[in-house]
């Protein structure tokens, strides 16, 4: 290397020309040539590794013989190249041929050079390739070369793996091989079936400037695509309908709204009149907008992203007078698999052909992840590695449970799998006649069981006789899916109808949790890290007249049936609770001199952040109940956005940090005579709602369609095993002991069906 300037100059140059290549073949020579001249060397190549051969092949040269591309082929650990990959480290040999790995293959024509440098491509642990440097005399490269092609190799990774996850970049896998994907779930449950891959409508990226020759022309052309796509979004929304809830439904008005004239019409008739013609200002709008969004490091608001990309490319379609690239006919299992799917997407696929939803973008927290849960369809999200164009037909198993894709599964797997299903099935409908009967330990011990709401439409009837009340009421939900905040009395409509439909019952009502990983259309918190942010109490304090507004419609929806319960979220300081609690009593006089007579509902604060863990004695003084979201505390207290799929795998709500601050909480709710549930997965998982109860939680909230085999676990145990088994997983050091320990007690206890599938 010349210099540390030109080190950089090259490694910048190389990344601009790899990144903005659309035939990353050809970006991968460009980089070969590059690399081999920075350096000054003889010979320069690149090896992918194949994780279905377990092998590394000859991808790219220069300087060895181009016909040996695509067919030199090294097992991992085989030769120089194939042992960087299996050490996952650099290799610097000035005689490569004295090593006892050195291979020699007749093709390649490298029996000419004497010296190897050669570093691994890594990308989230996953080995993706090599790339190689050699020279024909004796030659130490030295520790500038080195750090210049490690450094290249780095900045590589992620071109790379998205290049092989978008299909611009193909694995030479044998034809017919199993391979399995990993992602986010972000909905549980276990599909098999047909992959059916969804290409956006039409490129936005592709569409050439063009000065319009009338204006007028392309204004109207523009309004006829965008009233087509409005029609494409109410029929999709129309087929659903019957399978979605009013409150999922009105994602649909969300896209609606966008294509509203002020929010995209307008805009491009803007771009038209300056000079544009209709398809070119489209998508200079809709490229703007979506840069603009994914530049937010916020999940909503990069979710809205993907909403108008999707928008901007079914307008485009009808502009450049293409019907929507999606399927005429669906095959009766159809895994539908996407680089980014969106709701309307999922609208057009028969329900009952359905089985299940894979994309390479989009996190739990999107609207078709929403949906996705709503309707009980198995999902991962967030699946960086999928090779798109190769998908297409192949047969496949979806994992909800653990967030993996398996294709061309071989006999094997889907007998394994194909039981699953079946035992899942037996299981629910023997699980169904015991779900009217009380959830207690058979030595007697109670448990009360609770369901959140605030997504799906609850059958009421059906649960009542079965739960103690909802634990949690996330009252954000109709927030998110309007156009503005919603007034005093839209409020008090929906709280009632949840007061009344599960009263007497009593219903926990969680104040506006907006921000993290929920934020709202009208309403952008734009911040470069959401979840340590302004969230939860932080900005309803800060916005007294939302707070207001709403605790006005919760004690008005309450008159006459007395069963609300308020909750305060993301609580950090005592200060926080002090001012909730002094709005709350200014908004019962305020109705009180209206002539509406409310008691002071209880009150409670959910403990997510550490920082309330050593605050319980405070917090005792002020409020009736504690409720812990284990969801957030388990993100913060092991410092893991689980939805991010780079770092998703630390997460794991049975670590023993995250279990030793669970019973310090329930010892000191016990100690301070206050009740304390726990909303969040870990009380839906039927290990972990064990270990709850042992704990001396007094309820537990989850999702309604976790409540079967939660009361099963407990109807089945004793209350002494449990606290047994507890004592037992507080002596473990890992989060893997805790798993392989509570595993093998449900192994014992029968009660392992109970559990998703395991590894």
């Amino acid at each position: 290397m010349k210099s540390k300037t030109s080190m950089l100059e090259v490694l910048r140059r190389v990344i601009q020309e790899v990144n903005g290549a659309r035939n990353l073949d050809a970006a991968l020579s460009t980089m070969v040539r590059r690399i081999r001249k920075a350096m000054q060397t003889d010979v320069c190549s690149f090896y992918l590794y194949d994780k279905t051969l377990e092998s590394l092949v000859l991808m790219e040269t220069i300087g060895l013989r181009t016909q040996a591309v695509g067919h030199v082929v090294l097992p991992l650990g085989e030769g120089l190249v194939g042992l960087v990959a299996k050490r996952s480290e650099p290799l610097n040999l000035e005689d490569a041929r004295s090593h006892p790995h050195f291979r020699y293959f007749e093709a390649t024509g490298e029996e000419r050079y004497s010296s190897f440098l050669g570093v691994p491509i890594i990308h989230q642990r996953q080995m993706l390739g090599v790339l190689v440097v050699q020279q024909a005399e004796k030659r130490s490269y030295d520790d500038e070369d080195e750090a210049f092609l490690v450094t290249m190799a780095a900045q590589l990774a992620g071109v790379l793996a998205h290049a092989l996850a978008t299909g611009n970049l193909t694995r030479p896998a044998l034809p017919g091989g199993q391979a399995m994907f990993k992602g986010v779930a972000a909905s549980p449950g276990v599909a098999m079936g047909e992959a059916v891959v969804i290409t956006p409508p039409a490129d936005l990226n592709s569409v050439p400037d063009l000065v319009p020759s009338n204006e007028a022309y392309e204004i109207a052309r523009l309004k006829e695509a965008i009233a087509k796509t409005r029609d494409e979004i109410r029929a999709a929304a129309e087929r659903l309908a019957s399978r979605i809830s009013s409150q999922e439904l009105a994602l649909f008005d969300v896209y609606q709204q966008m294509l509203g004239e002020a929010a995209l019409s307008e805009e491009v008739e803007k771009r038209i009149r300056e000079g544009q013609w209709a398809p070119g200002a489209l998508a200079d709008v809709v490229r703007r907008h979506v840069q603009y969004l994914e530049r937010v490091d916020d999940d909503y608001l990069s979710e809205r992203a993907a909403d108008i990309r999707d928008l901007g490319r079914r307008v485009l379609s009808h502009l450049q007078e293409d019907a929507p690239s999606t399927p005429e006919t669906y095959p009766d299992n159809a895994i539908l698999v996407g680089d980014e799917i969106s709701v309307a997407m999922l609208g057009e696929v028969p329900r009952d052909k359905l089985k299940g939803l894979v994309s390479v973008h989009g996190s739990s927290t999107s609207h078709v992840a929403i949906v996705a849960r709503a309707m009980g369809i198995p999902t991962v999200l967030g699946m960086m590695d999928l090779p798109l164009p190769r998908l297409n037909g192949a047969p496949v198993v979806l994992d909800g449970h653990r967030g993996r894709l398996f294709v061309r599964p071989t006999a094997d797997l889907t007998l394994r799998y194909e039981n699953l299903i079946a035992e899942e099935k037996v299981l629910s409908e023997l699980l169904e006649h015991e779900q009217d009967l009380p959830s207690t330990t058979q030595d007697g011990h109670e448990m009360p069981l609770m369901v959140n709401t605030g997504l799906a439409v609850d059958a009421t009837t059906l649960l009542k006789s079965r739960i103690a009340g909802v634990g949690l009421y996330r009252t954000e939900v109709p927030f998110m899916i309007t156009e503005r905040f919603p007034g005093e009395k839209e409020q008090m409509r929906m709280y009632r109808e949840q007061l009344e439909g599960f009263a007497p019952l009593p219903v926990v009502m969680r104040t506006l949790d907006i921000g993290g990983d929920k934020d709202l259309p009208y309403f952008p918190i734009e911040e470069a890290n959401p979840f340590l942010g302004w969230r939860g109490m932080r900005v309803t304090l800060d916005h007294p007249e939302v707070l207001m507004v709403q605790l006005r419609a919760m004690l008005k929806a309450s008159h006459g049936l007395n069963n609300l319960y308020v909750l305060f979220p993301m609580i950090t300081n005592v200060e926080e609770v002090d001012e909730a609690l002094k709005l709350l009593d200014r908004a019962i006089i305020e109705l009180g001199e209206e002539g509406i007579t409310i008691k002071r509902p209880k009150v409670g604060v959910m403990i997510e952040v550490p920082a309330t863990i050593y605050q319980m004695d405070a917090l005792a003084k002020r409020v009736d109940f504690f409720s812990v979201g284990s969801n957030d505390l388990t993100q913060y207290l092991l410092a893991v956005d689980r939805n991010n799929p780079r770092v998703s795998s630390l997460y794991d709500a049975l670590h023993p940090a995250l279990l030793g601050a669970l019973q310090e909480l329930s010892l000191d709710a016990r100690r301070l005579n206050k009740p304390i549930s726990l909303c969040g997965e870990l009380a839906g998982d039927p290990a972990g709602a064990l270990l709850l109860m042992a704990m001396g939680f007094t309820a537990l909230s989850m999702n309604a369609p976790s409540l079967p085999k939660v009361r099963a676990a407990i109807r089945r145990v004793t209350l002494h095993d449990a606290k047994a088994l507890l004592a037992e997983i507080m002596c473990m050091d890992t989060p893997t002991q805790v798993h392989e320990h509570l595993n093998k007690r449900m192994d014992e206890w029968q009660l392992s069906h109970l559990l998703p599938p395991r590894d």
